[in-house]
């Protein structure tokens, strides 16, 4: 028995076929096929049912696999541990960002840490907040890019900075005469929010202090803040944009942009990973790198945190 074969077989598991496994896996079918085919006969059981269509586990298979992720996780973490006693920079890092921060932190940050550090392999994926947790207390996750507090037990949150809110008000809404919002103007406003899922949706309708509609008249499902600053400016109301995803605004754009009076409502976004992460020294490069590059972009003197507890 190798972990190598373990590896294989935990791969034809996740994905019920042969060919996408070893496509997974950087090898040939055959050679993965040959390796689960030895695994079963060393074992002297059937750990897959080929008669079906994905291929499923055998109920001793199911027990088998169970056993081999265990393994297969610790072998990984006693790599972790002669990394960490060597200082060692590199290796692959599983990182998963929400999608309300990915398309804008990601530009900023990532071309700058792989040069800096190109003996990391970042494998990056985009994931709302629940998902996130949920794969790394599985361990399939060494990071996560968030918005927090969110107050988990066995997950640590390693704060990066604070990104304001910033209303976006067309020339056509009544508080477009305003040069500044107060969270109070909100209140009587029709306010184009985000779909369920998304944890800038929470924060939005937190700072209204309300759950209801947020519109009579339809009922939005959309998780692309660029539908929303397309329908305000139809005149179907304002909405609310997350800082860094203002600098990606049309100048025209930009012109409808209203600051917040201090103290500006913003979400404070962290590094979270598991108490039991091992790859302190990737954690901390990352960490470094980013809160270097947002200071040059995110410049706030006093600010609250709208949300102290994200629900995704």
């Amino acid at each position: 028995m190798t972990i190598t074969q373990l590896q294989y077989t935990i791969s034809v598991a996740k994905h019920g076929n042969f060919t996408i496994a070893a496509q997974k896996c950087f090898v040939t079918q055959p050679t993965l096929s040959m390796q689960v085919q030895k695994l079963e006969e060393e074992l002297g059981i059937k750990l897959f049912d080929r008669s079906t269509k994905p291929i499923r586990l055998t109920s001793v298979g199911s027990k088998i696999i169970n056993q081999a992720s265990v393994i297969i996780k610790e072998v990984q973490r006693m790599e972790d541990v002669v990394s960490l006693e060597k200082g060692f920079i590199g290796g692959d890092f599983k990182l998963g960002i929400i999608p309300t921060i990915m398309p804008t932190l990601l530009p900023l940050f990532l071309q700058f840490f792989i040069k800096q550090y190109p003996k990391v392999n970042l494998k990056i994926e985009e994931l709302n907040t629940d998902n996130i947790i949920k794969l790394l207390l599985d361990g399939e996750l060494d990071a996560g890019i968030a918005a927090t507090p969110l107050s988990i037990d066995k997950i640590k949150e390693k704060p990066l900075y604070y990104e304001p809110f910033v209303g976006y008000v067309p020339k056509n809404n009544s508080l477009s005469k305003n040069t500044t919002l107060k969270t109070e103007d909100l209140e009587n406003s029709s306010i184009l929010v985000l779909e369920d899922g998304h944890c800038f949706r929470h924060h939005t309708l937190n700072l209204c202090k309300t759950k209801k509609k947020t519109n009579d008249h339809f009922d939005l499902k959309s998780g692309s803040f660029e539908t929303l600053v397309h329908l305000a400016n139809k005149g179907l109301g304002m909405t609310l944009l997350p800082y860094l995803h203002t600098l990606q605004l049309t100048p025209e754009n930009k012109l409808n942009l209203r600051s917040f009076e201090n103290p500006e409502p913003a979400r404070e976004i962290s590094l979270i990973y598991s108490e039991t992460q091992l790859k302190n020294s990737v954690i901390n490069v990352l960490s470094k790198t980013i809160e270097s590059i947002l200071r040059n972009f995110i410049q706030l003197k006093e600010m609250k945190i709208i949300s102290p507890k994200p629900q995704h």
